[in-house]
């Protein structure tokens, strides 16, 4: 048995077979299609083929993150079995996950006084939140303590870089992200978006790039300069996609091309239902390990 628990939220966009085979437990996110609820299960619940396939048929969605009384009650599992937690959330940037699980430790330290809870907010989402848990889990398998990996968490979590783009600028719209006169414009001029995860764990647009074969181009672009060790970069690099898995392919082409040193191919995952109710179908995004994020 582990000496801690190891954990994160489903919004960290990896499937329930590669959690389980690192050891890692997750907390469902809630997510609503035209009113009715299902759990942010990693496609247990509703396939995302299904899911995106409802959002192009005007699907209403609407997402809900995990309550306070949730994460009490998650965590609680885990501090009856004697266990100490390192628990890693959403991005504070894009959600207020971080603060009810916080709410929820202070409450559980009253009552398991002999046992550590850490809190990380990740800042980060999607498979760049799974990169990190999946970093973490390796320093945990090499024995490194809880206090050690929660120190290395809070000391790196920037270093996980994170790019998006989309082809279809509707949800964009529909979420206000993008004015209506806008999108109607870079819909017409085949605008795609380029937008990436600042230091504040907020999703910042950065380019405005014309046909889907250049924005291919220009974000993986971004990692020949953002990457650690440039063109030598030896990390791990995943992908995740909304309903486009042969745009995301392309860039994992693109990116097996140009970086011969990585560390295991291109790892493509769905985008996850509670980041995919907001992006819509058509979005690729592109996460690595790099400087830390200015």
């Amino acid at each position: 048995m582990e000496e801690f628990i190891l954990s994160c939220c489903s919004t960290a966009d990896l499937t329930k077979e590669h959690f389980a085979k690192r050891n890692i437990n997750y907390v469902c996110f809630h997510y609503f299609l035209d009113e009715k609820q299902y759990a942010d299960d990693l496609g247990q619940s509703m396939s995302p083929a299904d899911f995106y396939e409802a959002m192009a048929n005007g699907a209403e969605t609407r997402t809900s993150q995990v309550n306070v009384a949730e994460y009490e009650e998650y965590f609680e599992q885990f501090l009856q079995e004697g266990r100490d937690i390192l628990h890693l959330t959403l991005s504070s940037g894009i959600s207020g996950a971080h603060n009810s699980a916080m709410v929820a430790k202070n409450m559980l330290e009253e009552k398991y006084p002999d046992r550590k809870i850490y809190i990380v907010d990740s800042l980060a989402a999607s498979s760049g939140y799974g990169l990190l848990m999946d970093r973490l889990a390796d320093l945990r398998d090499m024995g490194k303590s809880i206090d050690e990996v929660y120190q290395w968490a809070e000391e790196n979590k920037r270093k996980v870089h994170h790019w998006f783009f989309s082809t279809d600028l509707t949800f964009f719209i529909k979420g206000g992200r993008v004015t209506k006169t806008a999108g109607f414009v870079g819909t017409m001029l085949n605008i795609c978006p380029l937008l990436h995860v600042d230091k504040e764990g907020k999703l910042i647009p950065k380019q405005k790039v014309r046909t889907k074969k250049k924005v291919i181009e220009a974000i993986v672009k971004k990692m020949e300069e953002f990457a650690e060790n440039g063109m030598d970069y030896n990390g791990k690099c995943y992908i995740s996609h909304s309903a486009c898995r042969e745009d995301a392919d392309a860039v994992a082409k693109l990116i097996e091309e140009r970086f011969p040193k990585l560390d295991g191919n291109v790892l493509v995952n769905d985008i996850g239902t509670t980041i995919g109710s907001h992006t819509g179908p058509g979005t690729v995004a592109l996460f690595f390990w790099g400087e830390e994020r200015a």
